[in-house]
């Protein structure tokens, strides 16, 4: 299921617009079945300026290793530290528990990203 109130990239992650220029980002249920087995994941500092397309951090399994890629350029506002502890939530819930980060996003808008049924079409859903 890919949930219609979030924009996505071509990359797999997802994005939330929490409003006042924040937004949350993780990566796809799609993603997720790709990887397998989610180990590890690794984000950055919260303060950490980043660009949109630039890697941000990664998430291990049992299959690989994969980059995170920023969909948006801003600073990382907060992380989802229940990850470093629980990196399963990535499998068991991409979209809820297995968020990422938070960015407070400088440049560029959501409307650059793919809406649901754009992304259901790149992923054949």
């Amino acid at each position: 299921m890919i949930p219609d109130d979030l924009r996505y990239t071509e990359a797999h992650e997802w994005v939330r617009d929490l409003g006042d220029g924040v937004v949350r980002i993780g990566i796809t249920d799609h993603a997720q079945n790709q990887l397998g087995d989610v180990v590890f994941v690794q984000l950055p500092d919260v303060g950490a300026s980043v660009a949109a397309g630039a890697s941000i951090g990664e998430v291990e399994s049992t299959k690989s290793v994969s980059d995170i890629y920023s969909p948006l350029a801003g600073e990382v506002v907060s992380v989802n530290d229940a990850l470093a502890d629980n990196p399963e939530l990535v499998n068991t819930g991409p979209y809820e528990a297995g968020w990422m980060l938070e960015l407070r996003v400088t440049d560029g808008g959501l409307d650059a990203l793919l809406d649901a049924g754009a992304y259901a079409e790149l992923t054949g859903a």
